[in-house]
């Protein structure tokens, strides 16, 4: 799908999206030309954007994710980079909107034939695209970005949630379309749950499941901390939590370090995720390294990343829960692969624009 026929399926149907009035108080504004972390932008682009818009995993042998190109099109829009967010809308419609629903197929590899072997969606990154429709809108055909926005956001609702198990009115983020359904229960993975994001489009899309949505999903988070690290992967039973069966992650880990970071970023600074978090990294004992996986059963550190966006996100959830004045955070390098600087990048900008008191030092 092309720009041209992006912009006329856009407008065919029916648009319910506008300007959204989020938990803060309206979208955010971009970061003004002159702002401090416009240069970490660029260095992240530099790193992580190729020419055509697509966004590159380096680490996953080149691989391009839905959830890539949605966090690109998020940061693009809120750095103000209109061009940049062209460049990811083209790319991503045109190789990963191959889908018979308004949702993205999850993963193009730049090596195989066919490029995209499994059309199976990834929720997250359509959340974080539609996401970043809405906050790009102010910069350009905003119609066709709303009316996509609000195919997504429906399809979401529709395709990628389902009740809890446990008879229950809570809802689920369903982790994609298909896979995640179990006999014995749903597979659930925590850091998919993005408040801001989903409240914002919530409120733009006129879709006040997707806010349930986000809440419930807060829920889940809060009951995971209370019961220790909180895993990259879940199983929900009628019986209650569980853990997750092979070949998903039941450890803390790299997936997991995503749920403090998003509820920080949505400003919820009471969250139990980003109090455990914190309490879990300070205990760590400094011997080199952020600590990145933790024993599920809160027994010590797995695994170490000398990769600064690691630190960063576990400095800015210390300086929040510590009410201090200051945060231990790395300045942004790209000298990190695209996942821990894309969470480096997201973690300046939580602090930016939601956390002042805890600028880097």
């Amino acid at each position: 799908m092309n720009r041209r026929s992006f912009l006329g399926a856009a407008l065919a149907a029916p648009m319910l999206c506008g300007p959204a009035s989020s938990q803060t108080g309206g979208l955010a504004a971009p970061f003004g030309a002159d702002h401090p972390l416009q240069q970490s932008w660029q260095a992240w682009k530099t790193l992580c954007l190729a020419p055509e818009g697509r966004v590159v995993d380096g680490f996953q042998g080149n691989a391009s994710h839905s959830e890539g190109q949605g966090y690109g099109l998020a940061l693009a829009a809120l750095f103000g980079d209109g061009e940049a967010v062209s460049r990811i809308i083209d790319w991503t419609e045109t190789n990963l909107a191959v889908r018979e629903d308004a949702l993205l197929a999850w993963r193009w590899l730049p090596d195989r034939t066919p490029r995209i072997p499994d059309r199976n969606n990834a929720s997250d990154g359509d959340l974080f695209y539609a996401w970043g429709l809405i906050l790009s809108a102010a910069q350009g055909e905003a119609e066709a970005k709303t009316a996509r926005a609000e195919q997504i956001t429906r399809d979401l609702v529709r395709r990628c949630t389902a009740p809890w198990p446990d008879g229950s009115s809570r809802q689920v983020l369903l982790p994609g379309v298909s896979g995640f359904r179990r006999p014995e229960g749903i597979v659930v993975n925590p850091s998919y749950y993005m408040p801001l994001a989903m409240h914002e489009l919530a409120s733009a899309c006129a879709m006040p499941e997707l806010s349930r949505l986000a809440d419930d999903g807060n829920a889940l988070i809060a009951d995971l901390a209370a019961r220790g690290p909180i895993p990259d992967w879940v199983m929900l039973t009628a019986a209650g939590i569980a853990p997750a069966p092979q070949p998903f992650s039941g450890v803390s880990g790299y997936e997991a370090v995503r749920v403090p970071l998003f509820a920080l970023w949505s400003g919820q600074a009471q969250s139990p995720a980003v109090r455990s978090y914190a309490d879990m990294t300070a205990a760590a004992e400094d011997v080199g390294g952020a600590p990145t996986v933790f024993d599920p059963a809160g027994q010590g550190v797995f695994e170490r990343s000398t990769h600064p966006g690691y630190g960063a996100v576990a400095a800015l959830a210390n300086c929040v829960t510590t009410n201090e004045v200051g945060a231990l955070m790395p300045g942004f390098t790209a000298d990190q692969p695209y996942y821990p600087a894309t969470l480096h990048l997201m973690a300046l900008v939580a602090q930016a624009s939601t956390f002042p008191r805890c600028v880097p030092i």
